[in-house]
């Protein structure tokens, strides 16, 4: 009898060991321009958002035939495993509603209509408590269409964040290291081991750092200064275009044709990894949706099938390169990998985006699966990157994971 309770004991234990940490899914092409935006930021962020704070999701659906979508939420620990709260405790209202706040296009050649999921809402009244948050997309026949990760914070603590260069001689040319400090308050128990961090560089949650404990205490601060585990690959500025008018050829534009929908060509991109760091200032992988002379871009700005190209050597050993930013959460996508084409030594690709401003890179996957972010842009120390910090806590006996503080900087005053 004993041996079976091992046994039983065992196989829970190894369950609980294998739940799935939840990933995000990524829409199908007619899914387009999936933005969070709040009552604090217009401009398409990371879903970091105050607990309390109103918060937006839109997106638009490249169809004619208006189709119904609905959402539900979930909570999530710090390592995204779905944590053991019910909805109840987590969720005032109900959600798995339709969203009613929808619009069509007016006066554009692609035809698409525009949605609003506003939170809180009559149905849903607040999330109350923080912590990682999923939110998923579904269509009428409960299908899931795409799903986005949503951080909600307390403001109990403000972690102090400062940007050095590598302090390893050997990386000290292209790494960047996040330093920390967290001032302990009264009200967090036995820190060292309920406290865990979140480092994120330029918003992208795939390349973000986590499982990082202090390194050391001072009196009630929780200091990490850490030579390797807290640093990212400096990186490249941004590339950049501009389509807010789609009759010219703005920034990052070399031509423009009429066909079914306007097209844009942008300039032949080289590849900058050997070539001298040079500032050009930009939006850290972001976008934003603008057009001239429309009053209400949401409806009436355009789609444009932007034409992409790299000039590079055709890669032979099983790599591939794809064009991407915030403008896809930094997806990995066939619609977004480039094909190369002999004839001309080039690499090309093209999809559709709304009029705006974008920021975009290229990166490379090689065989093994693995991202090289820096192989065709380059990685520098002196790269102007954002760094964003959240501060989970869960104490001791707590059923769910807090988020007790968040902070971001700039690393423009990076130092050694």
């Amino acid at each position: 009898m004993r041996y079976k309770i091992s046994v039983l004991i065992g196989m829970f234990l190894l369950c609980l060991s294998l739940q799935a940490q939840v990933e995000e899914v990524n829409p199908p092409d007619y899914i387009k321009s999936i933005t969070f935006k709040s009552t604090s930021s217009a401009l398409g962020e990371l879903p970091i958002i105050k607990l309390g704070e109103t918060f937006y999701l839109e997106f638009d659906a490249l169809v004619t035939n208006e189709p119904d979508f609905y959402y539900k939420i979930e909570h999530y620990d710090y390592d995204w495993t779905e944590s053991v709260l019910v909805r109840t405790e987590f969720l005032l209202g109900v959600d798995n509603f339709r969203i009613q706040d929808y619009r069509n296009s007016f006066n554009t050649f692609q035809i698409y209509s525009h949605y609003r999921l506003s939170i809180p809402n009559e149905q849903t009244r607040a999330l109350t408590v923080s912590g990682n948050y999923l939110i998923s997309i579904f269509d009428r026949d409960d299908n899931l269409v795409f799903s986005r990760k949503l951080m909600i914070y307390e403001d109990i603590v403000t972690p102090g964040i400062s940007i050095k260069r590598s302090r390893d001689v050997q990386t000290i040319d292209y790494m960047q290291t996040v330093d920390i400090e967290i001032s302990a308050t009264s009200e967090i128990n036995n820190p060292l081991q309920t406290i865990n961090t979140l480092i994120i560089q330029n918003r992208n949650l795939n390349t973000a750092i986590k499982d990082i404990k202090p390194q050391y205490t001072i009196g009630n601060k929780l200091i990490y200064r850490y030579v390797n585990e807290t640093a990212f690959p400096g990186g490249n500025e941004y590339l950049f275009f501009e389509t807010k008018d789609v009759r010219a050829a703005s920034m990052g534009v070399q031509f423009i044709e009429l066909n079914d929908i306007y097209h844009s060509y942008l300039f032949t991109n080289r590849s900058r990894a050997e070539l001298p760091y040079t500032y050009n200032p930009d939006i850290n992988g972001q976008f934003k949706i603008t057009a001239i002379d429309r009053d209400d871009v949401s409806v009436e700005a355009d789609y444009v099938e932007v034409h992409f190209s790299l000039a590079y050597p055709e890669m032979l050993n099983g790599e591939s390169i794809y064009v991407y930013g915030n403008y896809n959460n930094y997806a990995l996508d066939d619609y977004n990998k480039m094909v190369y084409y002999p004839e001309g030594k080039i690499y090309k690709g093209h999809f559709k985006l709304k009029q705006g401003f974008y920021n975009y890179k290229y990166v490379v996957i090689n065989a093994d699966g693995s991202l090289d972010e820096g192989r065709i842009s380059g990685n520098f120390w002196q790269t102007e990157n954002n760094y964003k910090v959240l501060v989970y806590y869960r104490d001791l006996g707590a059923r769910y994971d807090r988020i007790i503080g968040f902070n971001e900087v700039s690393s423009t005053n990076i130092t050694n």
